[in-house]
């Protein structure tokens, strides 16, 4: 994983509430066995018609947004099943940060687990941003968002920014104990099996 410091970019506005993991990523897509690839499928049923060509009223599919690091989304986002694909999918097709009022808890938990910064705003402030059309920027470090007319703080629990600003995942923040868990494994001592 990839350490996060900062981001600046332009923000993609979703003004949609209960964007659930199956919009995110519909599951006729799930059948990759890595994490990369799914991008193309980012919201799939939303950006393309029964003939998969693009919808021009979606956001993705304007091109002002086409670079953007930022997706800023509704209430609730991520809800639904708790398919880690979907972070894969947002990640893929180039997001790093995520600001919506609220997250459904293993969607939020899962974006810490795979380098993706999830930010819960008030809802007033989130709308704002969605309609914020000069880039942003995100420092996790210093825990801000500056736009071209004020610096937002934002809150973090300590243990989640550290993995973020380290790139650990699960199994690197199992690698940090890598010598206790050999003098452990010398200590302990397992019976023989008759």
């Amino acid at each position: 994983m990839e350490p996060f410091k900062k981001t600046k970019s332009i923000v993609t506005p979703l003004d949609k509430v209960n964007v659930d993991t199956d919009q995110i990523v519909p599951k006729q897509f799930l059948k990759l066995v890595q994490k990369s690839g799914f991008g193309k499928f980012l919201f799939f049923n939303w950006r393309y018609d029964e003939n998969e060509k693009p919808k021009s009223d979606f956001v993705l599919n304007d091109s002002k947004y086409d670079g953007s690091k930022i997706l800023v989304a509704g209430d609730n986002f991520g809800c639904g099943s708790s398919r880690e694909h979907a972070v894969w999918a947002l990640q893929d097709y180039g997001f790093a940060v995520i600001i919506a009022p609220s997250f459904a808890d293993i969607f939020f938990s899962n974006c810490f687990k795979n380098g993706i910064l999830p930010i819960s705003l008030d809802q007033k402030i989130v709308e704002k941003l969605q309609h914020e059309t000069q880039p942003i920027e995100v420092d996790l470090e210093h825990q801000t968002i500056k736009t071209s007319s004020e610096t937002i703080s934002f809150e973090i629990d300590s243990h989640k920014k550290k993995i973020l600003l380290e790139g650990l995942d699960d199994i690197a923040q199992t690698y940090q104990y890598e010598n206790e868990i050999s003098e452990f494994e010398k200590q302990s001592i397992i019976p023989s099996v008759l």
